[in-house]
């Protein structure tokens, strides 16, 4: 099936998720959740895992709960030097250069972060633009009225739309709205449009 738009995750979809990247945003985001509550780290680890599973990140508990302001969060978690993290990845940028679509990144990070990995893999070029949290007022994926809105943006049609992302949280939002869905994890699971263990497979599973 053709396709006009591909919106693809950032963390953990374009690169591997054990190469440390989202470990270091998990310490710093303890770290800061600890200071901000004044709480231990144990206290602020089972709160920055249980905000996540209940809001999509654990900045919306925060807000929800402390009140808290989101762009000194933001910053702070996002500060993980990802440039000693990651290296250009050529055949990434291959992958990526045999996708015929119109390419956005859609991330509950900032456009901030997004581009220093991007720069980091090398791959910059391939986007048009940058969804970040800061879109539709912090609010995080899954949220099928968010990507609605994001499509729309892009003046696209859902049923033209691939969304590639390694939650599949974010993927049922976007199959509700009629997209068609690409799950980047190592164990398939959920009945999803294509299933690849890394975003490099993606044109051959496509018949590009």
């Amino acid at each position: 099936m053709p396709f006009d738009l591909a919106v693809i995750d950032l963390d953990n979809t374009l690169y591997a998720a054990d190469s440390g990247v989202f470990a270091r945003m998990d310490k710093r985001m303890t770290a800061f959740v600890a200071r901000e509550l004044g709480v231990e780290r144990e206290e602020a680890d089972r709160l920055r895992v249980k905000y996540w599973k209940e809001y999509g990140t654990t900045l919306r508990g925060m807000m929800l709960h402390h009140d808290m302001e989101p762009e000194a969060f933001l910053h702070d978690v996002h500060d993980v030097d990802a440039h000693q993290i990651l290296t250009i990845d050529y055949a990434l940028d291959d992958a990526l250069s045999r996708l015929p679509y119109h390419k956005v990144i859609h991330t509950n990070g900032i456009r901030e972060h997004a581009e220093r990995i991007l720069a980091a893999l090398g791959i910059a070029h391939h986007f048009q633009r940058i969804y970040d949290i800061r879109f539709n007022h912090y609010i995080p994926k899954p949220s099928s009225e968010t990507l609605a809105r994001l499509i729309s943006l892009e003046g696209a049609l859902p049923a033209r739309t691939l969304v590639v992302d390694d939650m599949a949280d974010n993927l049922q939002a976007a199959r509700e709205l009629g997209c068609k869905t690409v799950h980047i994890c190592h164990e398939a699971s959920g009945e999803w449009d294509y299933h690849i263990p890394t975003f490099h497979h993606l044109p051959d599973s496509l018949g590009i």
